[in-house]
């Protein structure tokens, strides 16, 4: 069978290229007769890729000395709890922003573990638009400052960095991390699951200014305290060692794509090509501010939702896949990361034409 479309919001497409690498070395990783898997994570080879991986994002997204790199499991949502107990220390408070869904989840999980001020919230536009920074009470006395840059469910995200003064700001980047050249020195952590743009679910990312390692409790684990983690190299315990081997081949795929810089210019392209064809039919819409449209995500309704159903087996039949909006928002939604071809959101494109065309 052909390979697919896939706009899956994640676990997501990966590059072509990366798989045919990943399925030539499986059973034998340059010579040294063993799978990655079945490497030890202290073995020389394994050592080999995990400091190449973390070498190469490094100089990929610029990231200074004064930061460290952890290679970590649990997903982002294990950071919604990782962050707060690492970073709240003796203030015991922390400003959140709340845009969508995931802000949400992550403001629920630090509320456990200290006092949370929601500083802005998008509720009166329905999640649909980022309020001004004018808008916000940001509280100077602060542990940190979090925020999502972008949304995946609602398609909402920030095409600019909210400015924190002193305070360190908390990024989660799941889904845009690596889309696009970041200043890292803005931020206290960075923090990204794979599955969207890295490689594949299982890793996660974070990306901890040093001084901010060193201040979580007496009591909190071990395997949650980022000290830790950055003392042992992110090898307290086995880490995921497949997922971090396929994220060193896809951050060598960026690199041969001619780095963020490129990637960013492609995605803005693909992305412009879907907003325009849903901006210029009466059939489609998205509902989201377009000063704050997302880039990776796009939602989008149809004009009369009883062909919700017959957009998707059709869209599937052309090899279009995984357009199902989430269940809380409804209609489509189209994820284009980086590793979705320009070819495939124009053949999605076509097909929006021709059913609008012959359903509409």
């Amino acid at each position: 069978m052909a390979r697919v479309y896939n706009f899956s919001a994640g676990p997501a497409v990966l590059p072509e290229a990366v798989l045919e690498r990943a399925r030539a070395e499986m059973l034998d990783w340059h010579g040294s007769g063993m799978s990655v898997m079945e490497m030890s994570h202290r073995g020389k080879e394994f050592i080999a890729i995990a400091q190449k991986a973390e070498a190469d994002l490094r100089r990929i997204l610029g990231i200074p000395a004064t930061y460290k790199v952890l290679f970590l499991q649990g997903g982002a949502s294990l950071q919604f709890a990782m962050v707060p107990l690492n970073l709240l220390g003796d203030k015991g408070r922390a400003d959140y922003i709340h845009t969508g869904e995931w802000s949400k989840k992550a403001i629920g999980e630090a509320k456990r573990h200290g006092q949370v001020s929601v500083a802005a919230d998008a509720a009166s536009s329905k999640y649909t638009h980022i309020p001004a920074q004018s808008e916000w009470r940001l509280d100077p006395g602060a542990a940190y400052v979090h925020y999502t840059p972008n949304e995946t469910i609602g398609g909402v995200e920030f095409h600019w960095v909210p400015e924190t003064g002193d305070v360190p700001l908390v990024a989660d980047m799941s889904s845009t991390i690596l889309s696009r050249p970041i200043d890292v020195t803005r931020f206290g952590v960075i923090y990204a699951g794979a599955q969207k743009n890295i490689g594949p679910a299982g890793l996660t990312i974070a990306i901890v200014r040093e001084d901010l390692i060193g201040r979580a409790g007496p009591n909190v684990p071990a395997m949650l305290n980022y000290k830790t983690q950055a003392d042992n190299e992110s090898m307290y315990n086995t880490p995921p060692t497949y997922a971090w081997y396929v994220a060193g081949l896809v951050l060598e795929w960026i690199d041969a794509q001619g780095g963020v810089t490129a990637l960013a210019d492609l995605n803005r392209r693909k992305a412009d090509k879907l907003y325009r064809a849903i901006d210029a039919s009466e059939f489609y819409r998205n509902p989201v501010a377009k000063d704050c449209r997302s880039w990776m995500n796009v939602p989008f309704t149809l004009a009369d939702p009883a062909l919700d159903d017959a957009f998707l087996k059709g869209a599937k039949a052309e090899g279009l896949v995984t357009l199902k909006g989430h269940r809380s928002v409804g209609g489509m939604r189209a994820s284009i990361y980086n590793a979705m071809p320009e070819a495939g959101v124009d053949a999605l494109v076509e097909f929006m034409a021709e059913f609008e065309r012959t359903r509409g």
